[in-house]
């Protein structure tokens, strides 16, 4: 597969790109809205072709396109890519609510080519592996998650600008919301105290309850504010899992934990770069054409918890997400 990568951001020049000279796919064109940034980038990386704007890369002869770009530009280029027939793998989230991520699924859909969403995490094979184990713990009754980002630039930068898509919610939060409904399915309603102490213009810190059916619950914690700090653990009925650096997979300590009564059994695996399996795991679903696990749908329940958390701020109180 020959990928564009529209933009130079961060993730793209430290993760992605790298991802991809490990496997079988190649990076043949980069674009920027600066001709001179496109142009280091490319030459930094080898990658042979660079673009000052992001529609002559989308003009230009690849398959599909990787979109790093802030999180209120993602549904605009995903939309202008698939008018030119190419695949697009977007970085999360997806969009910046939940219609908007339904749109652009349907939006693909017409098109005839592959959305995917780049929730790294869920394609790691710890991950993998927790979903099966978990299996052991009885009912799943609850998960507490949580992801705290402290950032070195404070407050600067897209993450902090609202018209850009910014805030913790979208940017780490969203993580601990995809594994409590990894682990218990679809809340039913969510409350949340959300808050900007520092006056930023974004949320900086959310405390959430996420409940389920019969009783079940998840509580999640995201921040800027805070030491850098990744957590999962699942309780149910007959045990329960936990894992530290939960997010950010590929980086030790690279396990979990599972304890059962008169069980106690550590997991370990190998160091893999997440965003080379991730790849691998979108080139199938193209060349497949089967529907991506981490799709538009998939992400729009998970935007749909975030608006409901902001809207809990907003209202003082819980907030139903709708089936």
């Amino acid at each position: 597969m020959n990928l564009g990568v529209l933009g130079t951001a961060g993730i793209a020049h430290h993760s992605f790109v790298p991802a991809v000279a490990k496997t079988d796919h190649e990076v043949t064109a980069i674009a920027s809205r600066s001709e001179e940034r496109a142009e280091n980038f490319a030459e930094t990386h080898g990658i042979p072709r660079s673009f000052g704007s992001y529609g002559e890369l989308l003009e230009s002869d690849v398959d599909a396109v990787y979109i790093p770009l802030p999180n209120a530009l993602h549904a605009e280029w995903t939309k202008r890519a698939a008018d030119h027939g190419l695949h697009v793998l977007c970085e999360k989230p997806l969009a910046v609510n939940a219609e908007e991520a339904r749109e652009m699924g349907d939006y693909c859909d017409q098109q005839g080519v592959t959305l995917m969403e780049a929730m790294m995490f869920r394609y790691y094979p710890r991950t993998e592996r927790m979903e099966d184990v978990a299996k052991e713990l009885g009912v799943v009754r609850s998960v507490d998650a949580g992801f705290h980002s402290s950032l070195r630039h404070w407050p600067a930068g897209t993450r902090f600008d609202p018209e850009l898509g910014g805030g913790c919610l979208l940017d780490v939060g969203v993580y601990a919301i995809e594994v409590a409904r990894l682990f218990l399915g679809e809340p039913e309603r969510v409350v949340a105290r959300v808050a900007d102490p520092e006056e930023t213009g974004v949320e900086t810190h959310v405390s959430g309850i996420l409940a389920f059916s019969g009783g079940r619950t998840a509580q999640l914690d995201c921040s800027f504010r805070l030491q850098d700090v990744q957590y999962c653990r699942v309780e149910g009925t007959d045990g329960r899992l936990h894992a530290d650096r939960a997010f950010s997979v590929g980086t030790d300590p690279n396990e979990f934990e599972l304890r059962l009564p008169g069980r106690h059994v550590t997991e370990s695996f190998e160091s893999t770069d997440p965003y080379a399996l991730e790849l691998e795991r979108f080139a199938e679903y193209v060349e497949t054409g089967q529907r991506p696990r981490t799709d538009a749908r998939e992400a729009a329940r998970t935007l749909a918890v975030v608006d409901g958390l902001r809207e809990s701020e907003e209202i003082g109180g819980w907030v139903d997400i709708p089936e």
